[in-house]
């Protein structure tokens, strides 16, 4: 048999809902029904057979354009929204949820009888010692990074050891991983490898929970269904919440 026919409209497309505008792209294949699909990343994606028009695309859309608000807006939920910070003297920044105030320490710390560049929490403050300031980002991202490294593990141990028990998963098949990610604030592979986004060290111990046991879910249903709500209402009551807190997360 020879390759299936596949093409895509490529320009912009748009419907209007309300107040609401909904970008959409559409795939044209040899299929014979069409589906909507709305990505982490708040694409919307319309696969159509190949004789379908675009007015009938557009009705299609038109009637889950509620739906499709509704996806958008719980991606929305793993977007990170943290704004940037400067990083000089007296600028806020958090770690788990609280302020904290910068603070740079011209020089270096000794330690174990070494001067050595190094980020410390005390207090209220984030102190940084270095004697070149032009390294003070790097030095508090790492600070940053470590912190993520040894929180996220010692959070989701607990959680990743009763959900495997409770669903018959066995915990080897949950590595965890720190990744940078620009548009989610957690993810899933198919073989069970919960990644997660360093930013979200600065969110509440509730909101990683929280964000862990969505991405944990997902072994189970692989898509937003209400079964899959239902299985991460059983694991963690009060979700909403801190859904909500992460949602509002530096706005």
């Amino acid at each position: 048999m020879g390759s299936q026919q596949l093409s895509t409209i490529n320009y912009p497309l748009s419907i209007n809902f309300g107040s609401k505008k909904i970008d959409f792209l559409v795939e044209y294949s040899a299929r014979k029904t069409l589906g909507i699909t709305v990505t982490p990343d708040l694409d919307v994606l319309v696969k159509a057979p190949i004789d379908s028009s675009l007015d009938k695309i557009k009705e299609k859309l038109l009637k889950k354009a509620a739906w499709i608000i509704k996806q958008q807006s719980f991606f929305l939920s793993f977007h990170p929204k943290t704004p940037a910070r400067r990083y000089i003297g007296g600028e806020t920044h958090l770690y788990l949820g609280r302020q904290y105030i910068l603070q740079i320490n011209n020089g270096e710390l000794k330690i174990e009888n070494k001067e050595k560049e190094t980020v410390i929490l005390k207090g209220k403050f984030l102190n940084v010692y270095t004697s070149d300031k032009s390294r003070v980002k790097q030095l508090v991202e790492l600070w940053y990074l470590e912190k993520a490294k040894e929180k996220f593990r010692r959070i989701a141990n607990p959680i990743v050891e009763k959900f495997g028990t409770r669903h018959k998963l066995s915990t080897i098949n949950f590595p965890l991983s720190i990744r940078k990610m620009p548009t989610r604030w957690g993810s899933c592979t198919p073989k069970g490898k919960i990644i997660l986004n360093p930013e979200l060290i600065k969110a509440p111990k509730g909101c990683i929970e929280y964000v862990i046991i969505h991405e944990l879910c997902h072994l189970v249903y692989h898509d937003h269904t209400q079964k899959f709500l239902d299985l991460q209402t059983k694991e963690m009551p009060d979700w909403e919440k801190w859904k909500s807190k992460l949602e509002n997360l530096l706005a």
